[in-house]
């Protein structure tokens, strides 16, 4: 080797050692046990989290409240009305429609006129009345006299009972005229008015200006839009465990959020046809819902007794079981769960929690990370 050589060799090795020790002067002991250090904490507490951590990664919990109601299943149904809910208004007498007050569909209030009739009728039993309210007049003033009579001893007692008999069969002919006129709405002119025994809608009018009604037709259905039921078709597997008394939720287009409702009946046979039961329901409240509207209605149960509930957001995925992420002191830790059913955002659990423990419902991708293989 050469004298030139060595220089170049010597200086390529001076190199090296210089730079071995710049690093180590600007490489403190930190830097190079932060990483073993970090790999010896996941291992000694998987998913332990910081709050400033748990901030950054936009991780927060709620707590799982213990389940009242677990959701059976949900069944299609069909919005119809009680049979209390639709009132027909029938013509008293037969006549001619004079006027007419309403529209098909305007609601109506109770006792809101709906129509008047002319009629003959009225003009009889209002004749009969005069002449019923006249006896009576005749038969009081003639009980007044043989009262005297009988006071005197001219005639025998029994002839002023036969007046009192005669009184009481003239008040009987005025008050049942006088009912009758009542009843119908009719006037001393021979006309009746049609008014609304229920507030609702005007669901179905046949009653035209000129036209005839009979007494045994019906113009006017009024419809209370405001009692609703519904026609549930429970399949084979619910055919058992639904009963009367059970809660529902009702939703589908159109439905109000929040809509519920009770079960009032369950049938005791399957139809061949389409191998359900027919249960009846009633609505809460006013939805906004129309009569032979198609929703889906959400069978409520009774929970068992370690039955909980819990956001659905908090529910995950993985190796195709259901998983939530309960924290447990600083760490999260994933557990299986059994999911009964859901319903208005809720998730119900059979199996895997209890009340009052805390949940992940958000930054569950970023966990599910950190717990990988854990």
């Amino acid at each position: 080797m050469n004298r030139q050589q060595i220089i170049t060799t010597g200086a390529v090795a001076l190199s090296i050692v210089a730079g071995l020790v710049a690093y180590n002067q600007f490489s403190g002991p930190g830097d190079t046990a932060q990483p073993a250090q970090v790999s010896t904490d996941l291992r000694v507490a998987p998913g332990a989290l910081t709050a400033q951590q748990l901030q950054r990664l936009g991780i927060q919990t709620q707590s799982v409240d213990a389940a009242v109601d677990v959701p059976l299943g949900t069944v299609p149904a069909v919005v119809t009305l009680p049979p209390e809910a639709q009132v027909a208004v029938t013509a008293p007498f037969d006549g001619a429609i004079l006027r007419v007050y309403v529209i098909q569909g305007e609601m109506v209030r109770a006792g809101q006129p709906l129509a008047t009739v002319k009629s003959r009728e009225p003009l009889q039993y209002g004749a009969e009345l005069a002449r019923a309210q006249a006896r009576l007049g005749l038969a009081q003033a003639t009980a007044a006299r043989t009262r005297q009579l009988v006071d005197e001893g001219i005639i025998a007692g029994a002839r002023g009972d036969e007046v009192s008999a005669q009184i009481r069969v003239a008040q009987t002919d005025v008050s049942e005229n006088a009912r009758i006129l009542r009843q119908a709405g009719a006037s001393a002119g021979g006309e009746v008015t049609l008014r609304a025994p229920i507030s609702g809608r005007v669901a179905t009018m046949t009653a035209q200006v000129g036209g005839p009604v009979m007494a045994t037709s019906a113009p006017f259905v009024i419809e209370n839009s405001t009692a609703l039921t519904l026609d549930l078709q429970l399949p084979e597997r619910l055919a058992g465990q639904v009963r009367p008394g059970m809660s529902i939720g009702v939703s589908g287009p159109g439905v109000l959020q929040g809509a519920t409702g009770t079960i009032m009946s369950v049938g005791g046979s399957l139809d061949p046809a389409t191998r359900s039961v027919l249960a009846k329901a009633r609505i809460d409240g006013a939805p906004a819902l129309v009569a032979g509207k198609s929703v889906m209605a959400t069978i409520n149960g009774t929970s068992p007794a370690s039955g909980t509930s819990i956001p659905a957001k908090a529910l995950t995925r993985i190796d195709g079981k259901d998983h939530v992420f309960v924290r447990t002191g600083k760490r999260f830790v994933k557990r299986a769960v059994e999911v009964a059913g859901s319903s208005d955002g809720r998730v119900f659990v059979t199996t895997g929690l209890k009340p009052g423990e805390q949940v992940a419902v958000s930054g569950l991708s970023e966990l599910k990370m950190l717990l990988a293989g854990g």
